[in-house]
């Protein structure tokens, strides 16, 4: 059985112009799943990023603090809900370029794959639309009573980009022979350094200098423009 080509993409960033993580937090505090006084755990962290003081990453780490503490107990139905009714409502927040090139790929018969740090539930469906053949993300455990316990099934693999790809290539008769990548932060570099062709786009510091050293395409997209470096 012929091989297809593989093209891996990070999502939060990469083609959802902000995190899905972010928007489900949100959302499950405007629910009133979780308690309003969940956001003063990333409420400084985001002045300070919003403001420019402070790292992107120090306000999405306390996010998921806020998220990894209070999610224990909660209905796993309800999550769902709340995870659909969020991918529904940013299903076109995305970037023009990552966007097009996910439409391009597809047409040229590339198998795409989408890793992403956030919840499974919602990267599921907020990448169903975009015509992904597999999804990752974040997988919580659920108890016998429909509750999810808090615990993170199989941090190894997840936590783990390159990992997830090599699985995906065994697992679906796939070859990073002519393989695309895209990302958008250093944790993205892992799985970058497999494929054919890497591209760092909208690449926070720890990326960008990683893909110029390495002459990997750099892609920018702000406005209406798109160019590259």
């Amino acid at each position: 059985m012929r091989k297809r080509k593989v093209a891996v993409f990070d999502i939060d960033g990469t083609i959802f112009r902000s995190s899905l993580l972010i928007e489900l937090t949100d959302a499950l505090i405007q629910e009133g799943i979780f308690p309003s006084v969940v956001t003063k755990i990333y409420k400084n962290a985001y002045r300070g990023w919003l403001e420019r003081k402070d790292s992107y990453d120090k306000y999405i780490q306390a996010v998921i603090l806020a998220f990894e503490s209070h999610i224990k107990g909660t209905s796993h139905s309800k999550f769902k809900k709340i995870a659909k009714q969020v991918a529904a409502f940013h299903k076109n927040r995305v970037y023009r370029f990552t966007r097009d090139l996910v439409k391009r790929l597809k047409k040229s018969g590339f198998f795409l794959l989408a890793i992403s740090h956030s919840p499974l539930e919602i990267v599921q469906e907020f990448c169903a639309h975009l015509g992904f053949n597999k999804v990752y993300g974040r997988v919580i455990e659920v108890d016998k009573r429909g509750r999810m316990t808090g615990k993170l099934l199989h941090p190894e693999l997840i936590l783990n980009k390159d990992r997830i790809l090599a699985r995906a290539v065994e697992k679906h008769n796939l070859t990073l022979r002519g393989s695309v990548g895209v990302g958008d932060t250093g944790s993205d570099i892992s799985f970058l350094s497999m494929v054919t062709r890497p591209i760092c786009f909208n690449p926070n510091q720890k990326l960008y200098r990683h893909g110029k050293k390495k002459q990997w395409t750099i892609a920018v997209e702000r406005k209406d423009v798109i160019y590259y470096h």
